[in-house]
């Protein structure tokens, strides 16, 4: 019995049997595209397993293995997709060069102390 105990507890984590981790954050979204944009950047990070992004909250969650993926670096992907987080700010060009059904209101810019606001008509995935 002894053996089989050191056995499994030593060759699990050799077969890549690690606890997926989840996390939840903030990414600013407009729409259906939005939400089909930031999943798929947040997916694109090798071994994201899942990501969900909430129009109505506003949230983010996704599933990663905690081993191989830096949530700051998600942060970044997703920002360089044109969608603030709570950490990074898109570039104001990507952000712009975004469909106006897509533009919501930034948080505050930090240089000015000010929202910006943006709108359009909501579009569809």
């Amino acid at each position: 019995m002894k053996t089989f105990l050191f056995l499994t507890s030593f060759l699990f984590p050799l077969l890549g049997f690690s606890q997926n981790h989840k996390a939840e954050f903030k990414v600013y979204g407009a729409c259906g595209m939005c939400e089909t944009r930031i999943e798929k950047a947040a997916k694109s990070v090798d071994r994201v397993i899942s990501a969900d992004w909430n129009q109505d909250t506003q949230m983010l969650t996704i599933e990663y293995d905690p081993d191989k993926v830096n949530i700051d670096y998600v942060h970044k992907i997703i920002a360089k997709a044109g969608h603030d987080t709570d950490k990074v700010r898109a570039e104001d060009e990507v952000y712009q060069g975004l469909p106006a059904c897509c533009h919501y209101e930034r948080p505050n810019n930090q240089k000015t102390g000010q929202a910006v606001k943006s709108g359009g008509s909501c579009c569809s995935k």
